[in-house]
């Protein structure tokens, strides 16, 4: 199978849900942003229903909810909430959905915690001097560090400022597995775009629950955050595709955003070759001591502000860690506290890109 294929035009109108194959429902909630709209799922099972993510944290996604509880659940309750991962749009709604039907939340540890220590009070990843210091040494000027901070920090932000985690959890671990409706579906996890990622694949069905991990269209974000400023999710991140690829070519892949899609292998090696292609053109882009500021126009052609700056910044220092990582280049700090990165590999100019790079993105950074 060469290119993707899709086997339905349009996600199902808010507040219905679309048989994917009996036990499996699609549904799809608005969120803000340019992405509009995040995909869910229902299984069945003999005496009740598993929410797989659950949307964003506010009052027009509960509301739907309210109506697909009264009208498509066939007057069973919802028995279990499974999040994928961390990120607001897909825990939205956990407390909500577990205080309503006093039901578990399922999710991978790392997962849990890391959403339990972003819901927490005080100055949070974003607003503390640890984030202060990241972007300074990233070459983001103090205005627009300041600006950024005040605007992730208002209540009017949504994200995680909105978002209460359950006080508890049931652990999901990788290669473990969850029979619903008396199907087996397997814990795969991946990594990089969140540090625990959980997919849920069912070979009899022929179906992979893929939340972020795989997308058929966009790119998912893999940045370094300032709560973890030396991480590498970007090895991590092409490491856990390389895994994904054992997933059979046939396999019906249902993401969180774009559309389901057929060709699963086909993609993974897309989001592969992109991202090494990305990695040249940033190696290439260096000869000289450069900031990671300023190879923001490398990855991406969209005006970057707000929210969008930081997660962008975030990939470009991605990047710029996996290349540290292969010895490709190298960082030094200045006088000013700022990283400067040049390429060290004596093997570049045999390795040069001798066509166009790929363009820099114009897609959605929040994802």
């Amino acid at each position: 199978m060469n290119e993707l294929s899709y086997p339905y035009d349009d996600r199902p109108p808010a507040g219905t849900v679309q048989e994917i194959v009996p036990g499996v429902g699609w549904l799809s909630m608005p969120m803000p942003g340019s992405l509009a709209f995040i995909n869910l799922y229902l299984l069945e099972d003999d005496d009740g229903w598993y929410v797989v993510d659950t949307g964003w944290a506010n009052e027009e996604t509960s509301e739907l909810w309210g109506q697909i509880f009264d009208t498509c659940l066939g007057g069973k309750p919802v028995k279990g909430v499974i999040c994928t991962h961390m990120h607001p749009d897909h825990v939205g709604q956990a407390q909500m959905i577990t205080e309503r039907f006093e039901c578990p939340l399922y999710m991978t540890q790392t997962e849990y915690y890391q959403a339990r220590s972003f819901t927490a009070q005080g100055a949070g990843p974003f607003g503390s001097w640890q984030a202060r210091k990241f972007y300074t040494e990233a070459g983001m000027p103090t205005e627009v560090i300041e600006a950024m901070r005040v605007a992730l920090s208002s209540r009017q932000s949504g994200g995680f400022s909105d978002v209460v985690m359950p006080p508890g959890y049931v652990r999901l671990v990788d290669g473990g597995s969850l029979m619903i409706g008396g199907n087996e579906w397997k814990i795969v996890v991946g990594s990089g775009h969140s540090p625990e990622h959980a997919c849920l694949h069912s070979s009899a069905l022929g179906i992979m629950i893929s939340g972020d991990q795989i997308l058929p269209i966009i790119t998912s974000n893999v940045s370094v955050f300032p709560n973890e400023p030396e991480s590498n999710p970007l090895r991590a991140w092409l490491e856990s595709l390389e895994d994904f690829m054992s997933t059979p070519e046939e396999t019906l892949v249902l993401p969180a955003h774009n559309l389901p899609f057929y060709g699963v292998r086909t993609r993974l090696r897309q989001l592969i070759d992109h991202h090494e292609d990305r990695l040249l053109a940033i190696e290439e882009s260096c000869p000289q001591p450069t900031m990671a500021t300023e190879f923001l126009p490398v990855l991406f052609k969209r005006k970057l502000e707000g929210a969008n700056m930081m997660m962008a910044l975030g990939e470009a220092v991605a990047h710029l860690h996996l290349l540290i990582h292969r010895n490709r280049i190298e960082r030094t700090l200045d006088e000013q506290g700022v990283w400067r990165f040049v390429s060290i590999d004596p093997t570049l100019d045999r390795r040069r890109h001798q066509a166009a790079h790929d363009k820099p993105s114009d897609n959605p950074v929040l994802v």
